[in-house]
């Protein structure tokens, strides 16, 4: 369909082609430089078929597909960034005065409308993600994502479409807010500095490997950098079925939420990590039962103890 077609050559789209071709040339590079391989070792870890067209990833495929046409039904319906941001700036008006933004350049207030958007995204990631590994009920829908035994940039598609519609809204609430916010501070000043779309961090942090993060190439940064920024290896371990990895590295881009809310873990160069969940076997954590229908069943299941807030597990009891 043109909406899937579209996801590959959106600029705002994380698997857009020319971040796949960025994240290419650099894996390219970090195994010639970092692992010294050989060209043909190089293609053969990168195109693997055992990763290409494994269980794993085939229900990936089928994931993107159905998961595309159930959310262009639903997606309509709703609650729009539009809706929010004229309510919020409506109430504002309700109860204050926009002053103190006139002496603003056009300049300034782009910069900095386009920061604290990304700034606020990434964090609402950061705590929806959290919350759904913590919360008895979301993580049946969450744990879905977690059920890839390979890693492949398209993975990023494997969820549920629940945790897709709370995704939509969160986005919807925090872009909402802050156009709402900004454009009662600044009037028509507010534009978001774009690079072919893009929000430009976004587009920078993507252009430099973000896919990555989904991916059998470990690249790690510097133990002081992973503090603020996320490593493809350090995503890699959140993903890991080894129990001490559980429930980490929940940020997106940014690892400073991680490092401030206790679950940051540093990359662990050299270490063979393996995917998954564990809790099935062989090709049964594939299926289509297993990946749409189970998680309604496991999630209503926990009700009785929905919500309670638990540490130190993946999958809560």
């Amino acid at each position: 369909t043109n909406s899937l077609a579209n996801t590959f050559i959106n600029p705002e789209k994380r698997v857009f082609i020319g971040y796949l071709l960025s994240a290419l040339i650099i894996a390219i590079l970090w195994l010639k430089w970092q692992q010294k391989a050989s060209f043909k070792q190089i293609t053969r870890k990168i195109f693997s078929r055992t990763i290409w067209w494994s269980n794993s990833s085939r229900a990936d495929y089928k994931i993107i597909v159905i998961n595309r046409a159930l959310l262009m039904f639903v997606s309509p319906h709703l609650l729009a960034q539009l809706t929010i941001a004229t309510l919020i700036f409506q109430q504002m008006h309700g109860w204050l005065s926009p002053e103190g933004g006139s002496a603003w350049s056009i300049t300034t207030v782009t910069l900095l409308f386009t920061l604290t958007v990304f700034l606020l995204d990434d964090f609402s990631r950061y705590l929806v993600h959290r919350w759904m590994h913590m919360s008895s009920f979301l993580w049946q829908f969450h744990r879905v994502h977690h059920t890839a035994t390979v890693l492949t940039p398209l993975t990023i598609f494997r969820t549920h479409p629940i945790e897709g519609v709370l995704f939509i809204l969160r986005t919807a609430l925090v872009q909402g807010l802050c156009i709402g916010v900004f454009a009662f501070l600044f009037g028509n000043k507010v534009d978001l500095l774009t690079i072919l779309g893009a929000n430009a961090f976004i587009f920078f942090f993507n252009l430099l490997g973000s896919n990555l993060r989904h991916s059998h190439v470990p690249i790690h940064y510097p133990q002081r950098l992973e503090q603020w920024l996320m490593s493809p290896a350090q995503h890699q371990i959140h993903h890991s079925n080894h129990p001490e990895h559980f429930d980490s590295n929940f940020g997106v881009f940014l690892s400073v939420w991680d490092w401030l809310g206790g679950s940051l873990i540093h990359s662990e160069p050299g270490r063979e990590l393996s995917y998954g969940t564990g809790d099935m076997k062989g090709e049964a954590e594939h299926t289509l039962s297993a990946i749409y229908w189970q998680p309604f069943v496991k999630a209503f299941n926990s009700i009785p103890i929905n919500f309670k807030f638990v540490t130190g597990k993946r999958s809560p009891d």
